[in-house]
């Protein structure tokens, strides 16, 4: 019998535009930050956040680490995060030398839960930054009126909600600023990236001075900055990717409604209703497993049935070696469950209809199984 080939968990997708781009690039002679880098800044604000004004870096973390920098957060500071995400959230605040202090989620997107981070909340709380977590938006009234009872800001970690909405309104443009990573696995990427999308012009300034060695003129530093600039050559990559996003978060969108009406045996993904997902990942739950149990269930879906998976995240941060010198003193009920739980699906714009057929069959014949 023929053995299949793995259906991957995600595919950068990279063409022949893209290859283009950087050959124009490579043939002007400006490679660097220059002329390309700030035109995706003004096609990304306009497509992507509303028009808030946007700044590109070399990494969503570098963008984070950046804003929190601009936005007046350091030692003395608490930010409250949520334990299960990538290590890149709290390092970024860890970073600047302020705290981060982790709060619990929501069951069914996974995103911070305000109950848990009104109990975190201290005389020292500076921020809340809510992670669009798997492309579902937070729910950023809830987590706004926090905020507002705190006086703290909100900073949007939004690396994996490319064009995600909340009330109609773009992930990215409700605080002080939201950082979209454009990393290549990401909805769409520049090869290597960031975008910070700021709240204001004097945020976008700083942010502009921080990433280049504290310059806006050559040799006239304003403040102790960092290199952390996009390319020319990046930034043409991502220019072209703004023009394809849309089409392909249509067909993530596509393929996980497929997802949800043919598994079984499986919890998945929820949606509220007043949210646009735009399924970064399609993320299922094997509900009340234990980890051991959730391992099996993906084992057997790669290789019994080549279906790629992913577990994002099985150690939840203030759990990390890193990190664990900021862990609470209190359980974080959800973020264990989902730690132990969860298996993300493909859901990439290039799978085909028997691709997603397989899924289904592997799935559904795993879950029964008992796997």
């Amino acid at each position: 019998m023929t053995q299949r080939s793995m259906i991957p968990p995600a595919k950068p997708i990279i063409g022949d535009d893209e290859r283009e781009a950087v050959d124009r690039v490579m043939r002007s002679g400006m490679i660097a930050q220059g002329p390309e880098v700030a035109t995706f800044e003004k096609e990304f604000a306009d497509q992507m956040v509303g028009g808030r004004v946007c700044v590109a870096v070399n990494s969503g973390t570098s963008g984070q680490h950046l804003g929190l920098i601009a936005a007046g957060i350091g030692e003395g500071d608490e930010v409250i995060v949520p334990s299960f995400t990538f290590a890149a959230t709290a390092n970024s605040v860890a970073l600047t030398g302020a705290t981060p202090v982790f709060a619990d989620i929501s069951r069914d997107t996974f995103n911070l839960d305000p109950v848990s981070v009104a109990a975190a909340v201290t005389e020292r709380t500076a921020g809340i930054m809510p992670v669009h977590l798997y492309g579902h938006p937070a729910d950023m009234d809830a987590l706004g009126e926090v905020a507002d009872r705190a006086g703290a800001q909100i900073f949007e970690d939004a690396a994996q909600a490319h064009g995600a909405q909340y009330n109609g309104q773009p992930v990215g443009s409700f605080g002080t600023f939201g950082m979209f990573s454009l990393y290549p696995t990401k909805n769409m990427t520049s090869g290597e990236g960031g975008m910070v999308a700021c709240a204001d012009e004097e945020m976008a300034r700083s942010m502009r001075l921080l990433r280049n060695q504290g310059m806006e003129k050559q040799y006239a530093n304003e403040v102790v900055g960092f290199n952390n600039r996009m390319t020319d050559i990046h930034a043409a990559i991502g220019r072209v990717q703004l023009t394809k996003v849309g089409a392909w978060t249509e067909q993530r969108r596509a393929n996980a409604a497929f997802l949800d009406a043919n598994l079984s045996g499986v919890v998945t993904p929820p949606v509220r209703d007043n949210a646009t997902h735009v399924y970064h990942q399609y993320t299922i739950r094997v509900d009340g497993a234990t980890g051991e149990q959730r391992d099996r269930f993906m084992q057997a879906l790669k290789e019994e049935h080549q279906v790629g998976c992913g577990v994002y995240y099985p150690i939840p941060n203030h759990e990390l070696i890193s990190l664990a010198r900021f862990a609470p003193d209190h359980e974080l009920t959800e973020t264990a469950k989902a730690a132990r739980e969860v298996i993300s699906l493909p859901v990439h714009p290039s799978l085909t209809p028997e691709d997603l057929e397989r899924i289904v069959e592997a799935v559904n014949t795993v879950a029964k199984a008992g796997a």
